[in-house]
């Protein structure tokens, strides 16, 4: 039986139990046990995990465990220069899907512009496969849902609040420099088009038409959105973020 010795930094350590939390760590691990594996099994997401040290060098969560192996592992952050963490798929955009719990969520994240996906009927395996198949960051207060083997990215979300979920999710990934504010439908997460109000005229409240010149269309759910006392409330919540 492999021993190893385990250090968690950080948000980390609220994955643990009390016990464990804020001392080193030593557990007998399987003889062909990645470090991977036995970070999950002590209660942390992979997902979760930014640098990873065994024995002061730098380790992939794919290597394996020997015996004596000194682990000490920080949270996932942004860098300090706005690029995305680890929990980021790729260059570009960042887009996400996001769980049944999280809709007020996934709704201020459309609001600032990014690509989210939210079913309140989505089971699990369909969210680990949607965020595996499109290269989205999955979001989600669901430990064991972060650990399958489908999620290669993903954010477990710590805050309670809508708007404080959002806030940390732009401090852990950066996302202020990809924000796009009002290039989504709220609804149904597509992107808007610009029209001319002799394009809606026809659709629009009389005092609409009077006081407004600039609207946008969703060509998927049909909606038209102008920048009313709704739209200026909105815009002052994202100025906070």
């Amino acid at each position: 039986m492999t021993q190893a010795s385990f250090r968690f930094h950080g948000a980390l350590e609220r994955f643990l139990a009390p016990t464990r939390r804020g001392r080193v760590i030593r557990v007998e691990c399987a003889a062909v046990a990645s470090v991977k594996h036995q970070i999950e099994a002590l209660g942390v997401p992979h997902t979760e995990v930014g640098l990873l040290l065994i024995n002061g060098e730098a380790a992939a969560l794919t290597q394996r465990l020997d015996d004596g192996d000194e682990v000490i592992v920080h949270p996932a952050q942004a860098e300090s220069s706005g690029e995305f963490a680890e929990g980021h798929p790729g260059a570009g955009r960042p887009c996400f899907v996001a769980d049944a719990h999280l809709g007020a969520l996934a709704r201020r994240l459309r609001m600032a512009g990014f690509d989210t996906l939210y079913d309140n009927a989505y089971a699990d395996p369909a969210l680990a496969d949607l965020a595996w198949r499109e290269e989205r960051i999955l979001l989600t207060r669901d430990r064991e849902l972060l650990k399958r083997r489908q999620v290669l990215h993903g954010c477990y979300v710590h805050a309670l609040r809508p708007e404080a979920q959002l806030q940390e999710l732009y401090q852990r990934l950066g996302l202020r420099p990809w924000a796009l504010p009002f290039s989504r439908c709220l609804a149904c997460n597509s992107s808007l088009q610009a029209v001319s109000l002799a394009e809606v005229a026809d659709r629009l409240p009389p005092r609409v038409r009077e006081r407004h010149r600039h609207f946008l269309h969703c060509p998927h759910c049909d909606k038209l959105f102008w920048e009313g006392s709704h739209w200026r409330a909105m815009r002052e919540r994202l100025a906070l973020v």
